[in-house]
């Protein structure tokens, strides 16, 4: 060491500087769940059409090619989103299914679905547009009748037991479950009443229409429109 030079020890050296934190890329099924995630945000707020590749892209902060390697495009992505919101809402139905009453049974699908409408809320609003993806495999036409397909053999005993035609429980079970769904595309927005009030008014409104169903109904009015009548101008042009 030479005299008369004063050695600083608060001096940094090279080793000393704050290192750089390396940014821990994501994997590839990482990467999915995030484009997965913004997509279906994305489509719940804006729509399928008014969603581009771009924006996805934007959002995840990566190139428009890693979508396309992910899932091919914007279909595929949209495919992905609807068909994974469609297991989601049949398994809570289906899974609530579990008492022995025909009216409990009714009550506890008419609960799942308003539970999937408000802890799901962008995933009911993409299943209740209509898919204009050819390939998806999801309409929410076809998952209501998914869930009516499940209720099926709960209606087919009631109604034997009731002396019914069981071959109508498949039309019954649609009516129901159709009944729910729209009202639950309603509940939606509207929020109003609370949850439990809209089911109980439901299964209300369903079970004591079928405890004083008709075993054979017949219409109460005549049609006072000819069905000849009904026929498209054009054919007879």
């Amino acid at each position: 060491m030479m005299e008369g030079v004063a050695t600083d020890s608060s001096t940094s050296t090279s080793s000393d500087k704050p290192r750089r934190t390396r940014r821990t890329r994501m994997t590839g099924a990482e990467r999915r769940e995030q484009l997965l995630d913004i997509g279906r945000t994305l489509f719940a707020a804006k729509g399928f059409e008014g969603t581009s590749v771009e924006e996805i892209a934007a959002k995840a902060g990566v190139s428009k090619p890693v979508v396309y390697e992910h899932f091919g495009g914007k279909e595929g992505l949209y495919a992905v989103v609807v068909d994974r919101e469609m297991r989601q809402l049949l398994d809570m139905v289906t899974g609530a299914l579990t008492a022995g009453h025909p009216r409990e049974l009714l009550e506890q699908a008419a609960f799942a679905l308003l539970d999937y409408i408000e802890v799901y809320t962008d995933g009911f609003r993409i299943l209740v547009r209509d898919s204009p993806v050819a390939q998806s495999t999801g309409t929410f036409a076809s998952l209501i009748s998914d869930i009516a397909t499940q209720v099926e053999d709960i209606l087919g005993t009631e109604f034997k037991n009731r002396g019914f035609d069981a071959k109508l429980a498949p039309l019954y079970a649609q009516a129901l479950v159709g009944m729910v769904a729209l009202t639950g595309q309603w509940w939606l927005d509207a929020r109003k009443p609370k949850k439990s009030e809209v089911a109980a008014h439901l299964v209300n409104l369903a079970w004591h229409g079928l405890d004083g169903m008709e075993q054979k109904p017949r219409r109460h009015a005549e049609r006072l429109i000819p069905p000849r009548q009904l026929r498209p101008r054009f054919e007879n042009e």
